[in-house]
């Protein structure tokens, strides 16, 4: 898969060590920035990134950093076509894209240590949608209130 990351200063840290890992398990990174630190850049324009990265079919999932987690996952959830969740378990990163379809995994660089952060993304990227109907169903309605209905 082709797999995005992102971060603010927040996450800065820890971006660096995860694209490695993403590379080590076989898939293609892409790296949206931050690319040098800089404490006043803002976590919307990289939530902005990557959204479009997702949109444009660049990326098939992504990776977005900040402090929290929070604030990058708000602002990823504007851009149409990304559903975009805060994980810092490990249940949630693969459940997430197992009956939700999350594309975005959002991690908080200030909340998981560089280990647990691992975890995180290995169990986002060897989870796969179930297709079952109830998560499709699901999913169109999603779908339906992101077009405004």
């Amino acid at each position: 898969m082709k797999i995005a990351i992102a971060c603010d200063h927040g996450g800065f840290p820890l971006k660096q060590e995860l694209a490695e890992l993403i590379k080590s398990l076989g898939h293609e990174v892409i790296d949206l920035g931050a690319h040098q630190y800089d404490k006043v850049d803002d976590y919307p324009d990289f939530a902005r990134y990557m959204g479009q990265a997702i949109q444009h079919g660049q990326a098939d999932r992504g990776v977005l950093l900040c402090g929290s987690g929070v604030g990058a996952s708000v602002a990823a959830n504007k851009l149409t076509g990304v559903r975009a969740a805060v994980c810092h378990d490990t249940y949630s990163a693969h459940q997430g894209v197992e009956h939700d379809a999350m594309n975005v995994l959002c991690m908080g660089a200030r909340i998981v240590g560089v280990e647990v952060a691992n975890e995180l993304v290995r169990a986002f990227l060897g989870a796969k949608f179930s297709g079952e109907e109830r998560h499709e169903r699901r999913l169109e309605k999603v779908k339906g209130m992101e077009a405004g209905g």
